[in-house]
């Protein structure tokens, strides 16, 4: 399993969870962005930049996956394309997403856009939290521990156990 990052929005707090979690289990971390990223000394660590641009990151993150590697991102679009894939798509506040519930968060994000495209204001998402930041970090540690512990998932369906 090797972690992706779709890194141009993810939460500081959340990409230094990334760095140390890469280290203590010895899995490749990458981080995705149109913009310079500084990361930490390591083997385990590395980003790639991408041209500026319309899901540019996105398109990219999606052509290097392999089935069984998880992808870190709160967009709903690529979240879908990884769970396709048979990858993991987690988000910065803990959401696993999986075949059984990626459909229903597409349908809710068309019609929030549909709304807000029409002048209605459907508020932001919440304030990120320290509950968000645990969630994060516990999912996390589930998904690598169980990718660790079962070399196959790479061939399984996300969310089997």
């Amino acid at each position: 399993m090797q972690i992706w990052v779709d890194a141009d929005a993810c939460p500081k707090v959340i990409k230094e969870i990334l760095y140390r979690a890469s280290e203590r289990t010895r899995t490749q971390l990458t981080l995705v962005a149109n913009q310079p990223l500084q990361t930490p000394p390591s083997k385990f660590v590395r980003s790639i930049r991408v041209a500026a641009g319309f899901d540019v990151a996105d398109n990219e993150i999606v052509r290097l996956l392999q089935p069984g590697d998880l992808v870190v991102t709160a967009d709903i679009p690529l979240a879908a394309e990884v769970v396709e894939k048979g990858a993991h798509a987690l988000n910065p506040r803990g959401e696993l997403y999986t075949e059984d519930n990626i459909r229903e968060r597409l349908v809710v994000r068309d019609l929030l856009d549909q709304l807000r495209g029409s002048g209605i204001e459907t508020g932001g998402p919440a304030a990120f939290s320290k509950g968000d930041r645990q969630a994060f970090a516990n999912q996390l540690d589930r998904l690598l521990t169980q990718g660790a512990s079962r070399p196959s998932v790479a061939a399984g369906r996300p969310g089997e156990a």
